[in-house]
């Protein structure tokens, strides 16, 4: 260790040991006495609260004081080797700058609230009996009676004096340390950022004071209002004179965080957090002025001067100011050029309370701001009620300062809407729910003008009702279909909620009616009745009270049909084609694709994928998702990489499943807006067999809305990445592509609802079919094959394994029951193409057990194979295979139309009618014999 550096280093242990004797004799004849007892008044206790701390902040600079001089003497006076680093003001000026920053800002809080004058009065006794050592502190004529300007100037002092001791040590030691030493870097640093300590303590003091002027100078009313320990003064209009709009000041008020007007004894403040100024306007209210705008929440005006330099000014210190407040902490030094060129942000999340008279008065809104409205993906409203002490809760993308996109508001009055806004209105596809005991309701359909307006379905759960059909200003108004838990129905034509001219009402005992009745189903008027055995009652109808339903007509009872007569009719079809429904989802799809895909045109089609902060994601909830650990990327960008990458065939396949699963991906989004909507429709009390062909047409027209949606992305994508674009699809083969790649692929989510509509709808005959069923279960296998006309030589009697005092005659349900049991897998699938396999695996399976008894290939010729298959269906006791077959046939693709599954679904659905043939011939026969006993 050189010369200079030892001097260095002695010179620094000795300025500690004397500024640690300092602070002891500080603490002893300063703090202890002040903080003897604390006061009984308000103002007092929050005086003392704040001495308290600065005690703290003190105690812990004498702390780091002692430590870094004992630890200096010890390696100063063990060791005859020294490194820059065993200094604690170099190598931990990061912790010394920190207690020093927060000693001074403590510090000059309490001079903002005059901490000290109210101690000085409080402890006026106390004081007199250390007036001799206070003395010994006081320079620079300070007047022996100031107890506050003693304790001010104590407190501070030798503190700042020992920071600048800091600064001229080091640069000792700079000077010391040859130029090429690595360490002079560490030493150089150290110096700069201890000058900065100075200049920082210097403005800290300096705003304390002009703080604590102000505050002298203002009226007690509004000091009292504005006065609080961390605010401090940046700029007065009275030192730097500018003046806002005409009539709302006498003087305008930087802080630190809030911009004031004050006018007399009132004023105006606003917060800097949700400030903006605007220096580009274009307008100002006087051309010879300098203007600024000033942008808030609730209000917008101009700040003027007439030199253009001190608008430069104001605007300066205002935006860095702002982006101070933003920050959350002031700079260091507190006006130093590192702050310079680096402009607030326009965009902010932040929480406002909104205080002027009107329908926003003590609402909050936190989240994304910009220009002063609420703008950008995700942001909470509570809204209060003018008449009940409760809030609307709006969690909404907004759109300068507007509702826009999808949002959910949770209603004061418990009812809670989850879709689509536009300008602050309920626009689009939208679900509205009302969650109280007495009038619990849902709404999900499209809105316009925050009213019901267009295709929507309605539930009154009171009643058991649901509404499927058109609206106009929260009214059903146009063609609409009633469904009730007893599974009547009707359809009928509206008019501002009140039934117009005639309709066809379905009874629960299959019977129509044709004509008017009233919305409690009483025939009224011309009419006609249907029954469900084919007779027909025509003519006029009334009910009179206690009277019960008079007609007068003609009863037509020239149907010979009886029983057999199966009244299917079907509701909705020409009334709403299937193009006109769910726009508002469709419509919100299209607008994102049009948009270019823009990441936060996507966040507000669908759903909340925004984290903001904790409150907000405690909030966040999905219309038609829930998030999770998934392997789809979620940014618009990766999005559109992966369809150019997985247009090829053999990887289309899996990669729209797999996106059709996802919440995160557009389409997955989409998918499950529409299960929503078809549950909506068809799930509980929808569950009617007179929906079903709505329901089917309504799940193709899915496919190919989602397949026209996916060759619109990849357009997209290939355009955005610059790839020869595909060429366009024909009708023809883009229904073919939904029908073949996507149908499969999102029919499960619709298929709990769809098969029960087709369990209803062929209910009679599967009834039929199961009976059939039950009574073929009572032959033996061999029997069965006898009764069914199944040659000979194709029973496979090897298979009938017998076991003691067992007849072959009598064994079941060995005979074909590999086939059997394969056919049974036929309702562990919902997609028909899968359906179809099994059916061709059963067929192979009978073909292959016919082949092992002939003892060579055998290829089955129709004679053979019904018979074969009738055995297999009646042994495989498929429950609703009638319902199996038609949404086979239903929703099958069109190119297996004339193949090998078409002619098996044919040959299963010839048996399956089979099957109910010979039960009712047998029920025929057995009444007619009944009938004939009785004759005899």
């Amino acid at each position: 260790m050189d010369m200079g550096t030892a001097e260095g280093i002695t010179s620094l242990l000795r300025a500690e040991e004397t500024f640690s004797a300092c602070l002891a004799r500080i603490d002893s004849i300063i703090l202890k006495p002040m903080l003897q007892a604390e006061p009984y008044d308000q103002k007092g206790k929050e005086n003392f609260k704040l001495l308290l701390l600065l005690n703290d902040r003190f105690h812990a600079l004498w702390d780091v004081t002692e430590d870094h001089h004992r630890a200096l003497w010890q390696k100063f006076s063990t060791s005859t080797s020294f490194h820059i680093q065993d200094i604690y003001i170099i190598w931990k000026a990061d912790l010394f700058l920190k207690h020093y920053i927060q000693y001074f800002t403590t510090f000059s809080n309490c001079v903002v609230v005059q901490s000290f004058d109210q101690a000085a009065k409080n402890k006026s006794e106390a004081w007199k009996h250390h007036k001799t050592a206070l003395k010994q502190f006081l320079t620079d004529g300070i007047q022996e009676t100031s107890v506050s300007l003693a304790l001010h100037t104590i407190l501070q002092k030798p503190i700042r004096e020992h920071v600048q001791q800091y600064s001229l040590i080091l640069t000792r030691l700079s000077e010391a340390t040859g130029k090429q030493c690595p360490e002079r870097d560490l030493i150089t640093s150290a110096i700069k950022e201890y000058a900065k300590l100075q200049s920082f303590i210097s403005q800290v003091l300096d705003e304390a004071s002009l703080t604590k002027a102000l505050w002298k100078s203002l009226g007690h009313k509004l000091t009292d209002a504005l006065c609080l320990p961390e605010r401090k003064l940046l700029e007065d209009s009275k030192n730097l004179p500018i003046f806002a709009s005409t009539g709302r000041s006498d003087q305008v008020l930087l802080f630190n965080d809030a911009l004031v007007l004050v006018q007399g004894s009132s004023f105006q403040s606003f917060d800097l957090k949700v400030l903006w100024v605007d220096a580009t306007c274009g307008e100002k209210p006087a051309p010879e002025l300098y203007s600024l705008r000033i942008i808030t929440p609730e209000d917008t005006f101009f700040l003027s001067t007439k030199e253009p330099q001190i608008r430069a000014v104001w605007r300066w210190k205002l935006s860095q100011a702002v982006r101070q407040a933003l920050n959350g902490k002031r700079d260091f030094p507190l006006w130093s050029k590192a702050g310079e060129g680096n402009e607030p942000p326009i965009c902010r999340c932040f929480k406002h309370i909104f205080q002027m008279e009107g329908r926003l008065k003590n609402a909050a809104y936190e989240g994304e701001w910009c220009w002063g409205k609420p703008h950008g993906k995700f942001g909470i409203c509570l809204i209060p009620r003018m008449s009940e002490d409760r809030f609307d809760c709006y969690k909404c993308h907004w759109f300068e300062g507007k509702m826009r996109g999808y949002g959910i508001c949770e209603y004061g009055n418990e009812m809670v809407y989850k879709g689509y806004f536009k300008d602050d209105l309920r626009q689009g596809f939208g679900i509205l729910e009302g969650t109280s005991a007495e009038h619990p309701f849902k709404y999900t359909g499209q809105w316009e003008n925050d009213k019901k307006n267009g295709y929507g379905v309605w539930d009154n759960k009171n009643r058991g009702e649901r509404y499927i059909g058109m609206w106009q200003d929260d009214h059903r108004h146009g063609e609409g279909i009633v469904v009730t838990q007893s599974g009547v129905c009707y359809q009928r034509t509206f008019h501002a909620d009140k039934m117009v001219g005639s309709g066809i009402l379905l009874l629960e005992d299959d019977s129509i009616y044709e004509g008017s009745f009233t919305e409690d189903l009483l025939f009224v008027g011309k009419g006609k009745l249907t029954f469900a055995n084919g007779f027909t009652l025509e003519g006029t109808f009334s009910n009179k009270s206690g009277q019960g339903l008079q007609t007068q007509g003609v009863l037509n009872t020239s149907s010979d049909q009886l029983g057999d007569r199966m009244i299917k009719v079907q509701l909705g079809l020409n009334k709403f084609p299937v193009e006109t429904r769910w726009r508002g989802i469709y419509d919100q799809f299209l607008g994102f694709v049009h948009s270019g895909c823009k990441e936060e045109t996507e966040e507000s089609f669908t759903g909340f994928h925004v984290q903001t902060s904790k409150e907000l994601r405690k909030s966040q909830e999905y219309l038609c998702c829930q998030r999770g650990a998934e392997d789809v990327p979620g940014k618009m960008e990766d999005i559109l990489e992966e369809l150019v990458q997985h247009r090829e065939l053999e990887l289309l396949q899996c990669y729209l499943q797999k996106v059709l699963n996802s919440s995160l991906h557009p389409l997955g989004k989409l998918l499950k807006t529409l299960t929503l909507a078809f549950q909506a429709t068809y799930s509980g009390t929808g569950a009617n067999r007179h929906l079903l062909s709505m329901a089917q047409e309504e799940v193709k027209h899915y496919a190919k809305k989602i397949w026209e949606f996916y060759q619109g992305l990849l357009h997209l994508a290939l355009e955005q990445k610059g790839h020869p674009l595909a060429e366009m699809e024909d009708a023809e083969t883009s229904n073919l592509n939904a029908y073949g790649m996507i149908l499969p692929l999102i029919l499960p989510c619709f298929y709990p609802e769809l098969f029960m509509l087709y369990m209803l709808y062929h209910e009679k005959e599967d009834d039929l079919y199961c009976q059939g069923i039950v009574d073929l279960s009572l032959f033996s296998d061999l029997k069965l094959l006898e009764f069914l006309d199944v040659q000979k030589h194709l029973w496979p009697l090897k298979d009938l394994t017998l076991t003691n005092n067992q007849r072959r005659s009598l064994i079941k349900d060995k005979c074909f029951l590999s086939a059997t049991e394969c056919l049974q897998k036929i309702i562990t699938t919902v997609d028909p193409r899968e359906k179809l396999e099994v059916l061709q695996k059963t067929y192979e399976e009978i073909e292959s057990t016919v082949s092992r008894v002939v003892g060579k290939d055998y290829k089955l010729p129709m004679d053979d194979l019904l018979p074969l298959f009738m055995y297999v269906v009646s042994r495989a006791s498929i429950q609703h295979l009638g319902a199996e077959i038609h949404l086979i046939r239903d929703l099958m693709n069109p190119t297996n139309e004339g193949g090998m599954y078409d002619f098996l679904l044919t040959a299963l659905e010839s048996c399956y009618e089979h099957i109910q043939k010979n039960i009712k011939l047998h029920h025929r026969e057995t009444w007619q014999s009944s009938r004939d006993s009785r004759r005899l």
